[in-house]
């Protein structure tokens, strides 16, 4: 018996070797090199040399004046705060417009639900850039917002919203892009309810405020949790509409990793960068793992 066990565990184990090579060479190799990036020396003209060094990280919290001293710089503090403002700020808006059109779906007949399932996820059939910009026809000067508002008179002609180019716009490009994200998880865990414990808290006489914090809530809470992650964790490195929305002049932590590679040349200090964001996400998955193991020993044991 311990023989054909361990027969079976070695099979198993030769049968992964596949996908452990692929995830080796495609995923944890790349992340490897940028960290190995992280601690050498950044070159002038790009690049690094093979020397170690942690000005890199250094630089994100401290930087060199003229007389060659070290002092405090919050620049990239700033950029840091605004990047979890508005990543957090998309989560709770997805979540806000997400929860309610999950349920709406999860409610419908099945053939209504997957004509709806499919219109949420018709945005990811065209490209991110592509979609970004046509937020700039909408939210652009001239565009169909202010057009709309100087048709109905609310706007002079040489007025402007000056929507472009803020962080509101930004935040309209982050929630947009990735608020299906938000939607299907949820879904899927509605999708899944018991109604008869709707039904069952109606006929307890549970208000519909009730309803949602006792038994809708709860049961969802897994897609929640998600939807959330899903959403927070991209829009916390995302560069494509904090360039296009907000004019390269409200950098978040993609757009700082983005310049410092292809226009800073400080590739030292953009891996610094990434290696600090991946970090967090880290941190963030292990939050959401302590969670789940939670809900699941709550659901365990009562």
């Amino acid at each position: 018996m311990n023989i054909q066990g361990e027969n079976k565990t070695q099979n198993r184990v030769r049968g992964l070797l596949p996908l452990w090579t692929v995830i080796g060479i495609f995923m944890i190799g790349p992340l490897l090199v940028m960290a190995a990036v992280s601690l050498m020396e950044s070159n002038v003209y790009g690049g690094v040399h093979f020397k170690f060094s942690l000005n890199g990280y250094r630089q994100i919290l401290f930087d060199t004046n003229l007389f060659g001293e070290i002092e405090f710089n919050p620049a990239y503090i700033i950029i840091i705060g605004r990047s979890f403002i508005l990543a957090i700020s998309a989560t709770i808006l997805s979540l806000i417009i997400g929860f309610p059109a999950a349920y709406f779906i999860s409610r419908q007949s099945n053939k209504v639900k997957n004509i709806l399932i499919f219109l949420v996820t018709i945005p990811f059939w065209t490209n991110l850039l592509i979609r970004t910009f046509a937020w700039i026809i909408i939210l652009g000067k001239g565009g169909v917002i202010e057009s709309s508002f100087n048709f109905l008179g609310l706007l002079g002609d040489e007025d402007s919203l000056n929507l472009m180019y803020t962080n509101s716009a930004i935040l309209i490009g982050l929630v947009y892009s990735y608020l299906p994200l938000m939607v299907l998880p949820i879904y899927a865990s509605m999708e899944k309810m018991d109604m008869r414990l709707l039904e069952a808290a109606a006929d307890l006489y549970s208000s519909r405020i009730g309803l949602i914090r006792k038994v809708i809530l709860p049961l969802s809470m897994p897609g929640i949790i998600g939807g959330s992650i899903l959403v927070f964790v991209p829009c916390l490195g995302a560069f494509v509409a904090p360039d296009l929305l907000g004019g390269g002049k409200k950098l978040l932590l993609g757009s700082l990793i983005q310049f410092q590679f292809s226009y800073a040349r400080n590739w030292s200090f953009g891996a610094a960068v990434a290696m600090f964001l991946l970090s967090l996400v880290i941190l963030v998955l292990f939050f959401n793992a302590h969670i789940n193991k939670r809900h699941r020993e709550y659901e365990t044991h009562g």
